[in-house]
């Protein structure tokens, strides 16, 4: 903002300050308008008046710079500006009296300013301000000159902005230029690298067109040698099909001789089987009387009731060597033959069985009809059944089990499928064993101790057939 001094018939465009000399000339002069300032001319202004308004006496403060006096000495200048520019345009006599103070502090410039002999040297800004407050003769020179040193001042600075700028332009060009020539060094190597593999290719193409002959001559060849070969085989086929015709005489000839040894056979057969008749009958009377002269009664428990009582008791007993009584089928219809073999021992893996059956049934549901079809089995064929659970302790209130079907659970670091392979290895080797579970690794476990491991599916579809 342009600091202006109102005109009225008391003041004059050069008033008398304190110590300025040709103050208070008779002679009036016409009132000139205040000059306009550079606007760093006008911030030195009213820095240099906010500096020295609080040691001016509260009396000779204006009014309305008395709350701008206590502002803080970084906020008095920046929020006071526009009333401290009107107070030093339309009241000369605060003027006079910021003067004197900012000319005390000033000092030599100050002085030097007064008497219109300001250093070459010196701020051209600190003078001009100097200069409006003090205002000696010529002063609006000096703000002229002032603001013509700042516009200098600025030209200077766009001109040295402009030349950075160019300095840095000419700097950016030699580096593009630099890069320029790393990329076209870059090129010339990477053309160098394409022909020599333009080269390869070129020496490639001569070697695969060679190959490309020399195939050709071999598929030639080939070609004739198949042709003989197809000959060669045409008469080979032919006299295989004499040679077929040849052995289906022979064949002929063979099956009339077979007929007549079947009939050979079948009367050896008939002498053969009375033979055995007698042979077996002999062995039975033999048994008969071996067990009469050992005197061996009739046994009550059987190998697997000794499991029962003590299958938590010796996790690691041996185990019994391999028996040629395995076989690898899963076929079902195998369950009713296995059952009718004398003196067959049924094991079944109880939930293996269950869950794959009536999964949708509660646990005690599906022991509970588990070992009501195993009842109807061991009925029907009489032969000796186990059926074994998991579980840490017998379970509490089940049903006592049918006549014929022995019931058990694993103890606690026992499973199921662990205690299945102990009662396969406590029956003497010769005995059929035939073990019901789905599990591999029980069906491969009890297979090599000589049982006979059937599918789930088995024994499920014999018990919907009950």
């Amino acid at each position: 903002m342009p600091l202006t001094e109102p005109h009225d018939d008391h003041s004059s465009a050069e008033e008398p300050v304190l110590g300025v000399p040709g103050a208070g000339e008779d002679a009036p002069t016409p009132v000139e308008p205040e000059p306009t300032l550079p606007e760093p001319v006008r911030q030195r202004i009213v820095t240099l008046t906010a500096a020295v308004l609080p040691g001016l006496p509260a009396d000779e403060v204006p009014v309305p710079l008395r709350r701008v006096a206590k502002f803080a000495p970084n906020r008095r200048a920046r929020l006071g500006a526009p009333a401290i520019a009107a107070q030093l345009t339309a009241d000369p006599l605060f003027r006079q009296r910021v003067t004197a103070r900012v000319l005390a502090d000033a000092g030599d410039l100050g002085a030097a300013v007064v008497e219109g002999t300001a250093p070459a040297a010196a701020d051209p800004v600190e003078v001009a301000a100097l200069a409006y407050l003090a205002r000696p003769r010529g002063w609006r020179e000096l703000i002229e000159a002032s603001g013509e040193a700042v516009r200098a001042e600025a030209d200077s600075a766009v001109v040295a902005e402009l030349v950075r700028e160019a300095e840095q332009r000419a700097a950016r060009a030699e580096h593009d230029r630099a890069v320029a020539r790393v990329e076209a060094e870059k090129l010339r190597d990477e053309l160098a690298r394409v022909r020599e593999e333009l080269g390869q290719l070129r020496e490639e193409a001569r070697q695969l067109a060679r190959t490309l002959r020399e195939t050709q001559a071999r598929e030639r060849k080939a070609t004739e040698l198949l042709a003989t070969e197809r000959g060669r085989a045409a008469r080979r086929a032919a006299d295989a099909d004499a040679e077929l015709r040849r052995a289906r005489a022979r064949l002929a000839e063979a099956e009339a001789a077979a007929g007549v040894a079947r009939a050979s056979a079948k009367e050896a057969r008939s002498v053969d089987d009375a033979r055995l008749w007698l042979l077996l009958e002999t062995i039975g009377q033999a048994a008969v009387g071996l067990r009469r002269e050992l005197a061996l009664d009739p046994v009550d428990k059987l190998p697997a009731d000794f499991v029962a009582d003590a299958f938590a008791e010796q996790p690691g007993a041996a185990q019994a060597g391999p028996s040629t009584r395995a076989r690898d089928t899963d076929d079902p219809a195998r369950l009713d033959q296995l059952l009718a073999l004398p003196r067959a021992h049924l094991v079944v893996d109880g939930y293996n069985v269950t869950k794959r059956g009536f999964g949708e049934m509660s646990l005690e549901q599906q022991r509970k009809r588990l070992i009501t079809g195993l009842g109807g089995i061991a009925a029907q064929t009489g032969d000796e059944v186990t059926v074994v659970f998991d579980g840490a302790e017998r379970i509490h209130g089940l049903p006592p089990a049918p006549r014929g079907v022995r019931v058990l659970f694993s103890r606690k670091g026992e499973t199921a499928d662990e205690l299945i392979r102990r009662l396969v290895r406590a029956e003497p080797a010769g005995r059929p064993v035939v073990v019901v579970s789905s599990d591999r690794e029980v069906a491969d476990g009890v297979r090599r101790h000589g049982a006979y491991p059937l599918g789930a599916d088995s024994l499920l579809r014999r018990l919907a057939r009950s």
